[in-house]
């Protein structure tokens, strides 16, 4: 998704890469961001960003399925940046629908893989890109999307690679599936 979506001017896409000798299997969430405001859309006064989540889990006869992280304290992410501002977002079967939890992506070293923590209680609550107040603990026991967004209205390309997400109790490497440090 993008400002696109919106008659704007960012692109978004995400795609499979295959292994290669100097990359594993991953994600590309690659495209341009624009910060044009369309013509013909008065009402559209702000752009400038993309992103993705996962697709709705579907339902089964004992109701929606939902991903649940209670007994989890961090999500990891094995990725490799750009540089550019990212966030990572969480949704969850909240009373209002468009809540998000964010966190921002922080990455090292651009160019480079690496195997990022996230505290899940440190991710914060927010509402068409602006923080929620009260703040309200997340419920990690209902899941419904995880992806990653680019809003720093910077014109330009962005890319970034997607390796693993995962759910860790600690930030031991038993916390790290199988293969998450190998390029």
């Amino acid at each position: 998704m993008s400002d696109a979506d919106l008659g704007a001017f960012s692109s978004a896409k995400l795609s499979h890469m295959a292994r290669t000798p100097k990359d594993p299997v991953h994600a590309r969430f690659h495209g341009s961001i624009s910060t044009e405001l369309p013509r013909n859309n008065p009402q559209v006064q702000r752009t400038g960003y993309a992103g993705w989540r996962n697709r709705d889990r579907g339902w089964t006869i004992f109701g929606k399925l939902l991903w649940d992280l209670e007994r989890y304290n961090y999500l990891g992410l094995r990725v490799k940046s750009d540089g550019r501002k990212y966030y990572v977002n969480i949704q969850t079967e909240s009373i209002v629908y468009e809540d998000l939890h964010q966190h921002r992506l922080h990455t090292r070293t651009a160019g480079e893989w690496e195997t990022v923590f996230i505290d899940l209680s440190a991710f914060v609550r927010t509402n068409h890109g602006e923080v929620v107040e009260p703040q309200s603990e997340m419920m990690t026991q209902k899941i419904r999307t995880i992806g990653m967004s680019l809003t720093d209205r910077v014109p330009g390309p962005f890319d970034l690679a997607i390796n693993k997400i995962w759910a860790s109790p600690g930030l031991q490497n038993e916390g790290i599936p199988p293969d998450a440090n190998s390029s």
